[in-house]
């Protein structure tokens, strides 16, 4: 028999590793919550029809399609095996496959709307927290498999909506000690570009271009950019504006200078409205005196080679990286007016943002951010000694669990050698021993591994100690 193995790109989670997940997921949770979103979950697979042509053709191709169950109505050879020439062409083929895994919640979240609107009050603000998955070539950061922490709002176009979503991002990753930088730009922006460059057509071709600079480079994209038709002047332009640089106030003067069109203003008077929540101050340098910066504090930042690569944006976009690690982005999101449009329900606005919670573990790992404490394993293992002992250790031991300390019994009586390595083991601070010696005096030795102090206590002791210490 060959060894077992798991699918590229997924993985398994031992109880330390899923410790530590559970706090990042309650930590989201918490602070969802806090800003009055609900949960909702949605079905792991959805219908194709649904997922198809929502997220680009870079995104179609990431999705992966579940066979139909028999494949009764494909069984003629010939019929078969053009069916599958289809699916490998990246067609699809209603005979082969009708539904799929989804790639993201948004898509689904909208699909949700549609079907519940009316039993939703809006604006309705949910949260969802699932795995998701995508075809995608496996490596640091990037898996088959994984999960999303989406928070959105649909049913209204106050961008006091980006406002809360962002200071969500804030207080979250300052909840996980994580030093992040949330990104800003806006999709009306890059339709100013394309409009510089050829007319609004080429929106899609130079957003998915730009949406690939950190992984294939300036010199890639704009090669890209030539494959799609754009002539050389209008390619300068666009490395140009990749290189706008400084704080939040000179990338604005700059973009202004290159691209002075109407999208550009409207896009840059939604991201400006955003930013004078952040610094109480409106970054345009107009006034003639000198503005405070968002990127001096280092957490809120134009960054307008932001590009999202979805489709379905229409405003503000966010991402969110980690500082001091090279992992890519922990976080992203963004306006999505008229997504429900796509199900046939026009007219209900929204907006959200995604955690990456994989990538969100990676980086507390490699920055050590993890404190012991969310290591939940056993607080105090009571060993067995014998089955009267035992009994009396069970009494005690359901005490203590009824005042919320995590307690175990050894399994079997063993000698104190055995039983003390799989205290340590297992990382279990306290151990508590009652033998016929301590029943007959009323009197418990407990033990503190760590220290190595050991004390004598009565039975009705054991619980101050555990909340107070030795």
């Amino acid at each position: 028999m060959s060894k077992p193995g798991l699918p590229q790109g997924t993985r398994d989670f031992g109880p330390e590793t899923v410790h530590k997940r559970n706090f990042i997921f309650e930590t989201i949770r918490s602070v969802f919550e806090l800003y009055g979103y609900e949960p909702i979950e949605t079905p792991a697979m959805e219908n194709l029809d649904t997922l198809l042509g929502k997220y680009g053709e870079e995104g179609d191709k990431l999705i992966f399609k579940i066979l139909n169950n028999g494949l009764d109505h494909v069984s003629k050879k010939e019929t078969a095996r053009a069916a599958f020439e289809n699916i490998l062409n990246g067609k699809n083929d209603t005979g082969i496959t009708e539904r799929a895994l989804r790639y993201d919640l948004t898509i689904p979240f909208a699909r949700f709307v549609v079907m519940h609107q009316n039993e939703i009050s809006f604006p309705f603000r949910r949260y969802q927290m699932q795995p998701v998955w995508r075809a995608d070539r496996p490596q640091k950061g990037r898996y088959r498999e994984f999960y999303q922490c989406d928070a959105d709002v649909v049913g209204s176009n106050s961008l006091i909506n980006e406002v809360e979503l962002t200071q969500i991002y804030l207080t979250v990753f300052e909840k996980l000690g994580i030093d992040v930088e949330v990104r800003l730009n806006h999709r009306k922006i890059l339709a100013g570009l394309a409009e510089s460059c050829g007319g609004e057509s080429q929106t899609t071709n130079i957003t998915t271009a730009i949406d690939k600079l950190d992984k294939i480079g300036i010199e890639k994209v704009k090669e890209e950019l030539l494959e799609k038709n754009l002539n050389n002047d209008q390619v300068a332009v666009i490395e140009k504006y990749l290189h706008i640089d400084g704080n939040n106030s000179e990338k604005i003067q700059q973009l202004i200078s290159l691209i002075p069109n109407k999208y550009t203003k409207t896009g840059l008077e939604d991201l400006q409205y955003i930013l004078k929540f952040f610094n109480g101050e409106n970054p345009e340098q107009s006034s003639g005196r000198k503005q405070k910066s968002l990127k001096d504090s280092g957490k809120v930042e134009l960054d307008f080679s932001l590009a999202r690569g979805l489709n379905y944006y229409t405003g503000i976009i966010f991402e969110v990286r980690a500082k001091g690690v090279n992992i890519g982005s922990i976080g992203g999101g963004g306006r999505y007016d008229d997504l429900t449009g796509l199900f046939g329900l026009r007219g209900m606005p929204g907006v959200g943002i995604s955690f990456g919670v994989d990538r969100i573990y990676d980086v507390m790992e490699e920055l050590k951010l993890f404190l012991p404490a969310v290591q939940r394993s056993t607080q105090v293992l009571f060993f067995n000694l014998g089955e009267e002992a035992a009994l009396k250790s069970f009494e005690l031991m359901q005490k203590l669990r009824k005042e919320g300390i995590r307690s175990e019994l050894y399994h079997g009586q063993a000698k104190f050698d055995k039983q003390f390595k799989y205290a340590e083991k297992k990382r279990i601070p306290f151990v508590v021993i009652i033998g016929s010696d301590e029943l007959s005096s009323g009197l418990a030795k407990i033990k503190d591994l760590k220290s190595g102090v050991q004390r004598e206590v009565g039975f009705e002791e054991i619980i101050s100690i555990m909340n107070y210490g030795l």
